[in-house]
């Protein structure tokens, strides 16, 4: 993957984000590129079509929460086509991650991906995220984080994913401007640890990643 046309670019957005990946997680994380770019010309995975927008907004966007996630066991709800657990997935060997999404096409992208990439810490699975049951998948007690992007509004995603997180979990929403009218009508049993300003290379935008708690624990 040396001579990928976007090789020094990841390279460069992964040293700005003071990230150290190996060239085979970094050929993996280019090849899932590839992948996304290929099976979203025939199906409409994502509205990014430049793969290079792709990188910044989807590989590197992913990657940006990396040093910011507490455990060993995640759940990514809503991932669509694999973001940002594929790339977090790719980063992190020693970290498991279990990808939910109601969509069957995008299902099937992340499944076949997984097993061309070798993604040995990487369950999908195709569902909707109020049906899944951590138990039902060797994950008695829930996740250490509960990983979202893009998905719906921060309540109705911690009712949505209440369930998840075991107990000290901690949920993970990942959104652009920091979405304060959102927080201020968060139940009484939740409470908003922090709200990480991110800067992710490419992009000038805003980025946040709020991280949330149970207030009892």
């Amino acid at each position: 993957m040396e001579n990928h046309p976007l090789n020094q670019k990841l390279r460069r957005g992964l040293d700005e984000l003071n990230l150290s990946l190996t060239d085979s997680q970094i050929a993996l994380l280019l090849a899932y590129l590839d992948e996304l770019n290929r099976w979203n010309k025939a199906y409409n995975l994502t509205a990014i079509r430049d793969p290079e927008q792709m990188l910044y907004l989807h590989i590197l966007d992913s990657l940006a929460i990396l040093p910011l996630l507490e455990g060993e066991h995640f759940v990514d709800v809503g991932t669509g086509p694999g973001i940002p657990g594929i790339p977090l997935a790719i980063a992190c060997p020693e970290r498991s991650f279990q990808l939910i999404d109601s969509n069957g096409k995008k299902m099937r992208f992340v499944f076949q991906t997984r097993l061309k990439l070798k993604l040995d810490n990487v369950i999908e699975k195709q569902i909707r995220v109020e049906q899944f049951d951590p138990d039902a998948e060797n994950r008695p007690g829930g996740y250490c984080g509960v990983i979202s992007r893009a998905f719906t509004s921060v309540p109705d995603m911690l009712e949505k994913c209440d369930h998840l997180p075991r107990k000290g979990g901690r949920f993970y929403a990942m959104k652009g401007k920091e979405p304060k009218d959102e927080l201020s009508t968060l139940a009484k049993k939740y409470k908003v640890v922090a709200s990480h300003p991110l800067i992710v290379p490419g992009i000038d935008a805003e980025r946040h990643l709020i991280e949330i708690v149970h207030t009892e624990g």
